[in-house]
């Protein structure tokens, strides 16, 4: 496995605060999430931080990798077109999955996959899959979860040695998950960082979050705690890490407290670089030794493809892919559905959890709609009716389209029940969804005195 190129400190790259991250002093390197960028329209402050040489890294968060289904060549395709737009020396997922295909369910999160011998089959197939469809080489990043799957066969840090020696994939490990996992699931993140192939370490999150009731939210939206930079300088003590990112999604604060925060980081990898010499020099000999076993492209391979694993058929892959899947299934059902808890599963923690998807997808919905909280008047009236609406709806067409169908969803049902209101919502609506379907929304509008025409109906199928 080549060294990893040395990208510094940086910060995750928002558009709500563009202009502050490029004012910020001695910035390395940004990151941005895949899915929010254009390549043929980067933003004009990517641009800029391109062409004064910063180094730009995407981040994808719906390839569900760790799904049971083989990765969507389409998002695949997706990813690498932004890695080359942006000239990235390498792109990054998460160890998770997100979605189910039969019945079509997405969670909208990340969510933990089981750290079993057939999760791991499955998951090593899906990286080499995806490391054939890409460009630059991957690192994946071990994710903050609250609910914890039965039956589990192997700790974290052994899954993701055997997932690096079997694939060769790189790893992005972010400190403030494994924080989250100890106050949540009561693992020990110094157990995780001596496991790790340090070796494969591509570069290291840093994000802040709070505890409540004791649940530990990785929000990306408060300061960095002292817990967390403390896990980094262990890590620090460990390895030299290539790079460091600091995470922040919602609340920003002002640019000086911004750059504090990196200053913050700084200090903390310094502090710890003085008591990893001897650990450094152990590393190194373990490193030259682990990376014989490991090669680029990583894994075994056919003729036709990804070799199964070690000692299992084909046929055993299939089979291990088949149980995969019907265990997420059942789990994202009950988390988004509200169908039975699987067996096993700490019941409580599952009805957490699934609240938390329910905040998170109306926080979404929110900022692509933003107008709809105006028209609801207001946000606690527009979270009231939209967690009435989501409740057994599950998440299948993305969040624009859940905007749509929430709006359609309270016309239908005669609501908002001021006039006014319910005339807004439609013409939104109207505005968004193209022409009016005929039905009870049509009638509503037309009653309105919108004055917009029924839509043709088609002519039945004549039976077979």
């Amino acid at each position: 496995m080549k060294p990893m190129a040395r990208l510094g400190v940086g910060i995750g790259w928002r558009p709500e605060i563009a202009d502050a991250v490029e004012r910020l002093p001695g910035l390395d390197w940004v990151e941005v999430v895949a899915e929010n960028i254009c390549p043929g329209h980067l933003p004009e402050s990517l641009v800029r931080l391109r062409e004064r040489g910063v180094t730009v890294v995407p981040h994808g968060v719906s390839l569900g990798i760790g799904g049971a289904e083989r990765p969507d060549p389409g998002r695949l395709a997706n990813l690498a077109e932004r890695a080359v737009a942006l000239g990235a020396p390498l792109v990054t997922e998460h160890i998770a999955f997100v979605r189910s295909e039969s019945p079509a369910l997405e969670a909208g999160h990340l969510l933990p996959v089981p750290r079993t011998r057939d999760a791991l089959d499955v998951l090593c197939e899906n990286v080499r899959i995806a490391q054939d469809a890409l460009p630059v080489p991957l690192a994946l990043e071990n994710i903050a979860a609250l609910v914890q799957w039965p039956g589990e066969e192997l700790t974290e840090g052994a899954f993701l040695a055997e997932l690096v020696e079997r694939t060769g994939v790189r790893l992005l490990i972010d400190v403030a998950n494994l924080h989250t996992n100890r106050v949540n699931r009561g693992e020990d993140p110094l157990a995780v960082l001596d496991a790790l192939p340090v070796e494969a370490l591509a570069y290291v999150h840093v994000a802040g979050g709070l505890e409540r009731d004791g649940v530990w939210h990785d929000t990306h939206a408060h300061p960095v705690t002292p817990e967390i930079l403390g896990l980094l300088g262990a890590l620090r003590e460990r390895v030299d890490p290539p790079g460091v990112l600091l995470e922040r999604d919602d609340d920003f604060p002002p640019e000086a407290e911004l750059a504090g925060e990196l200053t913050a980081i700084r200090a903390a990898l310094t502090a710890a670089a003085g008591a990893a010499g001897a650990a450094c020099a152990a590393d190194v000999t373990g490193a030259a030794d682990a990376a014989a076993v490991v090669t680029a492209t990583g894994g075994p391979r056919t003729a036709d493809g990804p070799a199964p694993a070690p000692g299992r058929t084909s046929r055993d892959a299939d089979a291990a892919r088949n149980r995969v899947s019907v265990a997420q299934t059942a789990l994202l059902s009950a988390l988004v559905a509200g169908t039975p808890v699987p067996e096993g599963f700490d019941r409580q923690r599952i009805a957490v959890q699934a609240r938390a998807l329910l905040a998170k997808r109306a926080s979404v919905v929110r900022k692509v709609a933003p107008e709809l909280v105006g028209i609801l008047g207001g946000r606690e009236a527009y979270r009231t009716a939209y967690v009435g609406y989501a409740r057994h709806r599950p998440l299948t067409g993305g969040y624009r389209r859940d905007a749509l169908d929430f709006a359609e969803h309270l016309l239908v049902r005669g609501l908002p029940e001021d006039p006014d209101a319910r005339r807004l919502l439609t013409q939104w609506w109207q505005d968004r969804a193209g022409s009016l379907p005929n039905g009870r929304v049509g009638r509503w509008a037309r009653r309105l005195g919108l004055g917009l025409p029924r839509l043709p109906r088609l002519p039945r199928r004549a039976a077979a």
